[in-house]
């Protein structure tokens, strides 16, 4: 990826694709997902849709970073690493992650071994990809600036100046603003509300 505080993803679930292969069919999916309970409903929700069909194999990637990536590769019953892998290598191909791959088959009777699994599977991942928007978002630190009243022109002035964006406020005889900041700029601002008397900065959720 070209920086580092960025990644790419997509916002809503690709329309369906179909990929056919002697008989077979193999429909595939990519949804944008941010917990592994969001896998598992998409997955629940794909084996209710195709009740009759034989795999629902999938891939998924979650994380905004390479330093933090969680992934999973499942073949569902077809032969290790012909089904989950060449999933995966299609978010890693396409440098994707917050998503899920899945790739549901209907057995046509015609047996497409192992190399022919890999391209079926590998191509409904890519089919899923390519029918997705894929967008690039920012990795951010939310930051917690609290402070008196009086120093309200202060804070604000440096809000302006750096451009800085609000998620919350809470303006009262105490204040506090929530600051969404990129991660590049993150260090930096954190330094220049710290070095502020009266003004205390932490991240949210320390």
């Amino acid at each position: 990826m070209t920086e580092n505080d960025i990644y790419k993803t997509i916002t809503k679930a690709s329309p369906e694709v179909l990929f056919k292969d002697k008989n077979s069919k193999f429909f595939g999916y990519a949804f944008p997902v941010t917990s592994v309970e969001a896998v598992k409903l998409h997955l629940e929700e794909l084996k209710k849709q195709h009740h009759q069909a034989r795999h629902w194999c999938y891939a998924y990637q979650l994380g905004k970073s390479e330093n933090n990536y969680k992934f999973r590769a499942n073949d569902d019953g077809e032969p290790n690493n012909s089904a989950g892998m060449p999933i995966y290598g299609q978010i890693q191909s396409f440098e994707i992650t917050n998503i899920l791959i899945v790739v549901v088959r209907y057995f046509g009777g015609v047996k497409l071994g192992v190399s022919g699994l890999i391209n079926a599977y590998r191509t409904g991942a890519q089919m899923a990809l390519e029918a997705s928007k894929i967008i690039s978002k920012t990795i951010n630190i939310e930051y917690v600036v609290t402070f008196d009243y009086k120093n309200m022109n202060k804070v604000m002035r440096i809000v302006k100046e750096k451009n800085l964006n609000v998620i919350n406020q809470t303006l009262e005889l105490s204040c506090e603003l929530i600051i969404s900041v990129r991660l590049k700029e993150a260090t930096s601002i954190f330094e220049i509300f710290d070095r502020l008397y009266e003004i205390e900065i932490r991240t949210l959720n320390d």
